[in-house]
């Protein structure tokens, strides 16, 4: 069947069981055809072909990170596209190229709320029957926006605690009704269409950037950027960046293919992905491509200066780029140079409002200003009172104080957290808690106890 150049071959087994005269038919194996992987010809048609769909979203100078690294620092606002992300461009790529046959068939995807907004967006505006499998950590706000988009077009699942589960099932769902899978990130299709995104930034600055920094989840905005850019910015270094807690692609590189993370931190759910794509690994594997990560913690602190100063809303997975760039000597992943001309692209803006709290502690946490200790008080009149004078800072405050009373015994351990008024009065703070005659615990970031109560 033609597809624009390529052939998709679709290889069906069915078991045919007879009941009450009907025949059922399952598909035991879906599409195993093996397209070629995009290539810079491919992205410029898909620039073509989804133009009526997408916006050519703005470049935004960062005055705030220019000044900070003495570089020009642009934003590629991909958080204001229709539903809010980038993914909209692979959706709307891969579903223009269907066949009347394949769009009767109806269409499934598997998405952490922003691909599957980009294809109920597709799915409504084309006419197709889409099922999307979302897992339970979504924020409602994206979940709401599906909803909005698709309409009565598509169904909405919510089931399994990560993007993979969602991905198993949605992969189930098409063997048992012969939908096809609409990847958000590993097809040849989805990568093209997610490339068009380099093509909007090589038109739109009068010469190429030096540095374009791209957030990672499965790697297909990666992938349709590097494709690109290899052939048409070929001095512009194309760089990945990962959070730290879910570094799937920097996983598969390191061990010469993809590979099943056994742990992610899902805080940047739109790029905490625990298997990098294969046709993403292949082409990047072809590529000299940089990655990095980037700390849940600094994207946190990322996520407030936008909003705080740049008056942008982004997601987690959206601040992954800006966050990752500084000077020389600053412990930014990416360092960029002085007078460079670099590219963030802020890929997504659908942040629920109700996350900020956690988006806020995490920041605190890793700028070194809010720790957390168990303090063993004494169950006696004044303890505490004497904890704040003897061990407090003038500048330090009690940010959570977790304790329960037990008549039974002396003492009493508390869950405490202190907020520090700079970072630079910690040691100050641990030397007064060294020669207090309190038992005083400091509780790390890798603790159960932390994550219990953090």
């Amino acid at each position: 069947m033609g597809r624009t150049g390529r052939e998709r071959t679709a290889i069906w087994t069915f078991a045919h069981r007879s009941s009450r005269m009907t025949h059922n038919w399952s598909v035991l194996i879906q599409e195993k055809s093996r397209r070629a992987l995009p290539t810079a010809d491919d992205v410029e048609a898909a620039s073509m072909r989804i133009a009526d769909e997408v916006i050519t979203t703005s470049l935004h100078i960062s005055d705030r990170l220019s000044a900070a690294t003495g570089a020009r620092i642009y934003l590629k606002r991909e958080d204001l596209q229709p539903v809010r992300s980038y993914k909209i461009r692979g959706a709307f790529n891969f579903l223009l190229q269907l066949s009347s046959a394949e769009r009767q068939r109806g269409v499934v995807c598997a998405s952490a709320g922003n691909h599957a907004q980009g294809f109920a967006r597709a799915c409504a505006a084309l006419g197709v029957a889409g099922t999307i499998f979302v897992p339970k950590t979504t924020p409602r706000q994206k979940v709401e926006r599906i909803r909005h988009f698709g309409g009565r077009h598509v169904e909405v699942i919510i089931e399994g605690s990560t993007y993979d589960d969602a991905s198993d099932l949605a992969k189930r769902h098409a063997q048992v009704t012969n939908a096809l899978v609409v990847s958000a990130f590993d097809d040849p299709l989805t990568i093209a269409g997610q490339g068009t995104i380099a093509q909007e930034i090589h038109t739109q600055l009068p010469q190429d950037p030096d540095v374009i920094v791209v957030p990672v989840g499965g790697g297909g905005l990666l992938a349709g950027v590097v494709a690109y850019a290899s052939v048409h910015m070929p001095s512009t270094t194309v760089v990945g960046v990962e959070p730290e807690g879910a570094a799937s692609m920097m996983a598969a590189m390191a061990a010469g293919r993809p590979v099943t993370l056994s742990n992610i931190d899902s805080f940047a759910d739109g790029a905490a992905v625990r298997r990098a794509g294969d046709f993403t690994y292949e082409l990047l594997s072809q590529h000299d491509v940089p990655l990095f990560t980037v700390p849940e913690g600094r994207t946190a602190t990322e996520m407030l200066d936008l909003y705080q100063v740049e008056g942008i809303i982004a997601e987690p997975a959206g601040a992954l780029a800006s966050a990752a760039v500084g000077p020389s000597g600053s412990g930014a992943p990416v360092t960029v140079a002085p007078d460079s001309t670099v590219v963030c692209i802020i890929s997504g803006g659908n942040n629920d409002i109700s996350r900020y709290p956690e988006v806020l502690e995490r920041s605190l946490v890793h700028e070194g200003i809010k720790h957390y200790f168990i303090v063993d008080f004494p169950q006696e009149p004044g303890a505490l009172r004497r904890f704040l004078n003897d061990v407090l800072g003038p500048d330090d405050d009690i940010a959570m104080f977790e304790y329960v009373k037990r008549s039974d015994r002396e003492t009493g351990p508390a869950f405490v957290g202190i907020t520090l008024g700079s970072p630079s009065d910690l040691s100050g703070l641990l030397e007064r808690m060294d020669e207090s005659p309190l038992q005083i615990e400091r509780v790390s970031q890798d603790s159960p106890l932390f994550r219990m109560f953090v």
